[in-house]
């Protein structure tokens, strides 16, 4: 039919989850469509006519898609629910749509992350295969030498894989402190992956800012400080 949607798509153009974790909540059982428990995925609906309840809510349509850059500031957590209470990127980006991280930044990293209620988006730009590329500004103890340099561009070892080929470039070595600041491209994003790429060289991480997502920068913003962002910039991550 015209109208009809996977389920899974549909929770996640509702900003619920990724289309991924739609997946994971339709197998265990967490959705119900028109009263019956619904756990195949191929499982179509129509928006406007069935009624969905997810965990015991009835969802409503999102029609209004939101699309938010947020400079994270150290010590938010990029969730929307924190088991230890902590303060999340929620708490800094007040509107009335629900809206998720696309993406995770730990509690200890600033910089850019975006929010928004559009799932196909999430998974466009979280999606290893569409390689949206995000770019670091990371300070770390010691004097970084070329060879290093080398090491993180063609891939390390991290725990059980080999991280992708990263772009890096020294941004300013400062020899009386004895740090270095690097800038490191990547298009993975595993969890705290350039930590770990910059430990495997022996290096510790002092500081670490994500400066940009793609051509997207927050320069502009200070930290907790959020925009939405353009249709121009929205088309040019998912396009």
């Amino acid at each position: 039919m015209e109208n009809e949607v996977r389920l899974q798509k549909y929770l996640a153009n509702q900003g619920l989850c990724s289309r991924r974790k739609a997946e994971e909540y339709i197998l265990e059982g967490f959705v119900k469509v028109n009263g019956k428990v619904v756990t195949e995925l191929g499982t179509k609906i129509n928006p406007k006519k069935d009624e969905v309840i997810f965990k015991g809510e009835e969802i409503k349509r999102a029609d209004k898609k939101v699309y938010i850059l947020l400079n994270k500031p150290i010590g938010y957590v990029t969730t929307t629910k924190d088991q230890f209470n902590r303060d999340t990127v929620l708490d800094l980006v007040k509107v009335k749509e629900k809206v998720l991280p696309v993406g995770r930044l730990d509690m200890y990293t600033s910089g850019a992350i975006i929010l928004t209620n559009d799932g196909e988006f999430i998974y466009k730009v979280t999606h290893p295969k569409y390689e949206i590329e995000k770019t670091y500004n990371v300070t770390v103890k010691g004097i970084i030498t070329e060879e290093e340099i080398k090491m993180l561009e063609k891939g390390v070892k991290i725990e059980d894989y080999i991280s992708g080929k990263a772009k890096v470039r020294i941004l300013k070595i400062d020899k009386e402190k004895d740090i270095s600041r690097i800038e490191i491209t990547i298009h993975e994003g595993k969890n705290r992956e350039v930590r770990k790429m910059c430990a495997s060289i022996g290096k510790k991480v002092l500081a670490l800012h994500r400066s940009r997502i793609e051509n997207i920068d927050v320069k502009d913003l200070k930290l907790g400080e959020w925009r939405y962002l353009t249709k121009k910039e929205v088309e040019m991550l998912t396009l």
